[in-house]
């Protein structure tokens, strides 16, 4: 008979943080995103008690963990103070500013979206580790406010037009030198023939 799951001890202490919209940017995955980094100050034992609603941390943890509930609120309260400058990840951004990978990749290459520098961190599990872009906060909040997304995909529409009639021209340009030997051939065919027709006219071929 197969074991049933113990269920979990229900939480006694709790603690609830509310953050910031400065540091959240109404974002869910934002807001997710700093749990996940309040999580790693903590011992790892103790990171399952800490949890995220909207707009909220939520440490609880059950009876007889007065003490760990005690330093890990401390550990909390300290790494929050602060937190609205927490560097902004990739997909954190793009849930903020609504935008895809292909454009944030577009916009970091050409400038447009500023890079705050890079981060490092190995996956979970494995051995290999990823580089990525973060941004700064204060940044994204600004383009936020001013829509830049939709000013830079108007861009991007006139960018890719002009694109496109540039390279039908080189088209049209590379069929008319592709055209040109043959046009020439016939043009020196025609003088020769033209040759000879006056040289039969002068009584030179008899």
């Amino acid at each position: 008979m197969a074991s049933k799951r113990k269920s979990p001890e229900p939480a006694v202490h709790i603690a609830e943080w509310s953050l910031p919209t400065a540091a959240t940017l109404g974002s869910a995955v934002r807001t997710k995103g700093i749990m996940l980094e309040m999580r790693a100050k903590l011992p790892t034992m103790l990171r399952k008690f800490l949890d995220v609603r909207p707009g909220t941390l939520i440490l609880g943890m059950p009876e007889g963990h007065e003490q760990e509930f005690a330093r890990a609120s401390e550990t909390i309260e300290r790494n929050l103070v602060g937190i609205e400058k927490l560097a902004i990840i990739p997909r954190e951004i793009q849930d903020i500013l609504t935008i895809t990978t292909s454009e944030r990749h577009r916009w970091l290459k050409d400038g447009r979206l500023p890079s705050a520098g890079t981060r490092t961190v190995k996956l979970h599990g494995r051995a290999r580790k990823i580089t990525f872009h973060v941004f700064e906060p204060k940044v994204v909040e600004d383009m936020l406010n001013d829509d830049k997304m939709s000013e830079w995909r108007e861009q991007d529409k006139l960018t890719a037009a002009e694109n496109r009639r540039q390279a039908a021209w080189k088209r049209r340009l590379a069929r008319e030198e592709k055209a040109k030997p043959s046009e020439t051939l016939k043009d020196t065919k025609a003088a020769k023939l033209a040759g000879w027709a006056e040289f039969e006219r002068e009584g030179l071929l008899r």
